[in-house]
């Protein structure tokens, strides 16, 4: 710490409280904000994909419900691919935070006409889990 000074203590100025003027301090005092941000990192949520709503089982009608009516009623589709010649859609989200993840998942595979032909939803977010039991 460096020796108290004439008029130091006239700008409140003291040996206690001026870690910024001692270098051997000014990387710890630089540390601090990194630090504090890196630690409340685990107090946000994280999340991935596409918010989407659960879909009611009595919504999809295979061979009549089509993409159309899947895209006003989930929104456009996270991913879209190819399953055993098939066109497939899928609507996907997930977050994580507090040291757990929730992930809903939305597939659905077409028909040649667009309609339907498959579909499966799974998730754990609790109100899915819930309803779905």
């Amino acid at each position: 710490m460096r020796p108290a000074r004439e008029g130091d203590a006239s700008r409140g100025l003291t040996a206690q409280n001026s870690a910024c003027d001692n270098p051997s301090m000014r990387p710890a005092l630089m540390a601090t904000p990194l630090l504090v941000a890196t630690l409340s990192a685990g107090c946000f949520t994280t999340s991935y994909g596409r918010e989407f709503p659960s879909p009611d089982p009595r919504a999809i009608t295979v061979g009549k419900t089509s993409k159309g009516e899947l895209q006003r009623l989930y929104g456009e589709p996270y991913q879209v691919g190819i399953d055993s010649g098939d066109p497939t859609w899928r609507w996907f989200f997930g977050q994580r935070g507090w040291g757990a993840e929730e992930t809903k998942d939305l597939s659905v595979r077409f028909n040649a006409d667009g309609t339907v032909k498959s579909y499966a939803f799974t998730s754990n977010f609790p109100t899915d889990m819930k309803r779905l039991k």
